[in-house]
């Protein structure tokens, strides 16, 4: 155990938002948005699919399970590799594993091949939104760090309508092939581009790598420099203790609530999306709608994705990630409540705006920030991936429970169990009571133990109350 003194999280915070932010900015978003992309585009694939008679319904499931799997598993793995050998090497690792997936699965001869290598793109996938979410929030200072978080949210949650509208035009004249050539291409085109991506000194420096942070942190200083002048000065900070912790510090004594909380927080999100958002033109068509009106409303709610992203970039900085998700995720449970209500189409559409808005924000400040915040540089990604893993695992059982929800209930009985999910979030953030807002991460470290923590215990106090 070494104690280091290159003070890499206060020389980072204390910089001002130069090129080089909106360049990391866009490599870890090109990334997600890549990855969104390639999760999104099976819809479009799926139905060409079934029509030209290389799949069936039943193999279509398994393509879509297969996908689920190995982001599960993905989520995973990437929180080991990206704690133990770096986050430059987790990303780049993943986009490798699915862009060149995709690209093989452009010449796939049948459907069980398609399926083999839709899992190994899972892999990739799965790992991806770990790996971005954790080390955007290295880089960026405390200040802005919820406007920026948001920024990468807007621009992966443009995934879905980029997917769409890319499928729309070259599926029936080019064929589905060529959906998984453009998302391997574009994988492989930002794999090149990223390999120039500076590695995150906070994470060389918990590992006790202070030659390569201070180089790191010192061409970074430059490239800001030369662009505003002379810097700001460093803010005296306690040294960061250089440790190995094994995966069981998730559920150490003063860890286990940040553990439970981030997971919950995962998997409520993802029964959101996956319980309610992803089934609406069912939903609709099944209410009694054509599938043109049904796709008109979803199309029109569909709006509240990129609008969650936008209201968590307008307040994620002034009402802070933990009161930000407690309101978000009260109102979504109000508008629930709300929206089997409505009767004409104009209510539906504006209280539909309006709940997945309400949700895509929590999905905004809860997967893209508050979760990687809670744990320290040490396991944070281990952290992420936990919590990722148990939302996938709910991503994959939550369609079975809204489908036999809807059958008995309507869809009063699929919002009461999104509605139930974020009740119980509300109550583990109000009992763990940690707010990220304006906390350099070092800050936020878990209390009572330095070497958990990497930075001052007292302050990270603070932060816990």
């Amino acid at each position: 155990m070494n104690a280091t003194s290159v003070n890499a999280g206060a020389r980072l915070d204390r910089l001002p938002l130069a090129r080089f932010h909106w360049k990391i900015l866009g490599l870890i978003s090109g990334g997600a948005l890549l990855d969104a992309f390639d999760v999104y585009l099976a819809a479009g694939v799926l139905a060409a699919l079934v029509k030209s008679g290389f799949s069936t319904l039943q193999l279509n499931a398994a393509f879509i399970s297969a996908t689920f799997f190995g982001m599960l598993i993905g989520s995973a793995l990437a929180g080991y590799v990206g704690d133990r050998f770096g986050r430059r090497y987790s990303y780049q690792i993943n986009l490798a594993v699915f862009g060149i997936a995709s690209l093989l699965a452009c010449f796939a001869p049948n459907m069980a091949t398609l399926i083999v290598l839709r899992f190994i793109m899972g892999l990739g996938l799965g790992a991806e939104l770990v790996v971005a979410a954790g080390t955007l929030c290295e880089f960026v200072p405390p200040a802005y760090r919820g406007r920026w978080i948001s920024l990468m949210g807007l621009i992966i949650n443009s995934g879905l309508l980029i997917a769409t509208s890319v499928g729309y035009v070259v599926i029936p004249n080019f064929g589905w092939r060529w959906m998984f050539a453009i998302a391997g291409a574009g994988a492989l085109a930002i794999w090149i581009m990223r390999k120039r991506m500076p590695e995150s000194p906070r994470w060389l420096e918990s590992m006790g790598r202070t030659q390569d942070a201070e180089a790191t942190l010192a061409e970074i200083e430059g490239q800001v420099k030369r662009q505003f002048g002379a810097l700001p000065p460093v803010p005296p900070a306690q040294p960061v203790m250089a440790r190995n912790v094994p995966l069981s510090v998730l559920f150490s004594k003063p860890v286990i609530g940040r553990t439970l909380t981030a997971a919950l927080t995962c998997v409520a999100i993802n029964v959101a999306v996956y319980g309610f958002v992803a089934w609406l033109p069912t939903f609709f068509v099944k209410q009694g709608l054509t599938v043109v009106q049904s796709l008109g409303f979803t199309t029109l709610m569909a709006f509240g994705a990129p609008g969650g992203a936008l209201v968590g970039y307008l307040l994620g900085d002034r009402l802070g990630r933990q009161r930000g998700l407690v309101l978000f995720s009260a109102a979504t449970i109000v508008l629930g409540f709300l929206y089997p209500q409505m009767r004409d189409a104009m209510s539906i559409s504006i209280i539909g705006f309006c709940l997945v808005t309400s949700i895509y924000t929590v999905v905004t400040l809860g997967l893209y920030g508050y979760i990687p915040e809670l744990f320290p540089t040490a396991f944070r990604l281990r952290g992420t991936g936990f919590a990722g893993v148990c939302g996938r695992a709910a991503s994959m059982s939550t369609p079975y429970l809204a489908v036999a929800l809807f059958q008995h209930f309507g869809i009063s009985g699929v919002l009461a169990m999104v509605s139930g999910v974020l009740g119980l979030l509300i109550v583990a953030l109000l009992v763990l009571r940690v707010e990220t807002n304006q906390q350099s991460l070092e800050d936020i470290g878990v209390p009572g133990d330095a070497g958990l923590g990497g930075a001052a215990t007292t302050r990270a106090m603070h932060a816990e109350r």
